[in-house]
């Protein structure tokens, strides 16, 4: 005869209710989930009203989903799961590129670009020039590697969050880098900007008085064969908000100094005007086998 489902014997009835399952990761995965949750739940007391709020809150987070906005991820971000998730998996060797969020803005296919091409259609903001390279943790180039890039514009939009005034695949772009490891790319300097508030993450972080705002940054996913891709950005340095991040995705190994440069002569070697800002960020990636 079964036990009375009670305080003290509810989280054992569930997590007995997994005894068959196949998959052991799984098992492992809902046992630590129940344990945690119904502790959770004990610990908190929530009444009936509340335990609804929450099941409101996670329905309303469901529904602003969309083909190009993720409000779960921007749940995850800003409760600072996304980057400890992140920091978890990212126990590779010292050298290697550190990893930061995705975020709820990144397309599964970006224009293919040229080496030095812009990524730039609107031409709103000022010039900048990024370089870089992609190398292995000795400091081997990593030709035909992969390089996508994505960034808000001069005002802090993504091109999905203004279909109706940017071309699509604005300020993206999917590089392969050269025979010496090396990508180039025009842009313009991407400027700090409020994650998206309309939603309930949004009211989260007004009940919680929290501000919206991610600082400046550009962000990265490189990866090349036999090694281990990586999610990362760069930030501006001297920007505002990075030591309050929305999403808690700022380290102080990807902050570079995106310098002004006021020479003609190298303006027309990048083919920008001067005066322009360029930034150099060199990527590591650890060997599949490190």
């Amino acid at each position: 005869m079964a036990a009375d489902f009670t305080e003290e014997t509810a989280a054992k009835a569930v997590v007995d209710s997994f005894t068959d399952t196949r998959d052991p990761r799984l098992r492992q995965i809902l046992t630590s989930l129940v344990e945690h949750l119904h502790g959770f739940v004990r610990d908190v007391e929530p009444s009936m009203q509340e335990w609804e709020q929450a099941i409101g809150f996670l329905t309303a987070t469901g529904q602003m989903c969309s083909d190009t906005r993720q409000e779960f991820i921007l749940l995850s971000d800003v409760l600072g799961v996304s980057m400890l998730v992140e920091t978890l998996n990212d126990r590779k060797p010292e050298a290697v590129t550190d990893s930061t969020v995705l975020g709820p803005f990144h397309v599964v296919t970006s224009p293919r670009r040229e080496f030095g091409d812009s990524i730039d259609e609107v031409g709103d903001g000022q010039p900048c020039v990024v370089t870089g390279r992609v190398v292995s943790v000795d400091g081997t180039p990593l030709p035909g590697a992969g390089v996508d890039v994505w960034q808000a514009d001069a005002h802090g939009f993504y091109d999905v969050q203004r279909p109706d005034v940017t071309p699509v695949g604005n300020l993206r772009g999917l590089f392969t880098t050269d025979d010496g490891g090396a990508f180039e790319f025009r842009t313009v300097m991407p400027r700090h900007y409020p994650i998206p508030t309309d939603g309930p993450v949004g009211q989260l972080l007004t009940r919680t008085s929290r501000h919206p705002y991610r600082p400046a940054h550009i962000h990265f996913i490189a990866e090349a064969a036999g090694h281990h891709p990586v999610t990362t950005h760069v930030f501006v340095a001297g920007g505002e908000y990075l030591d309050t991040d929305a999403v808690f995705a700022v380290k102080q190994s990807l902050v570079r100094d995106f310098v002004e440069v006021d020479d003609p002569q190298q303006a027309r070697r990048y083919g920008v005007t001067a005066p322009f800002r360029h930034v150099q960020f060199d990527i590591v990636l650890a060997p599949t086998g490190a």
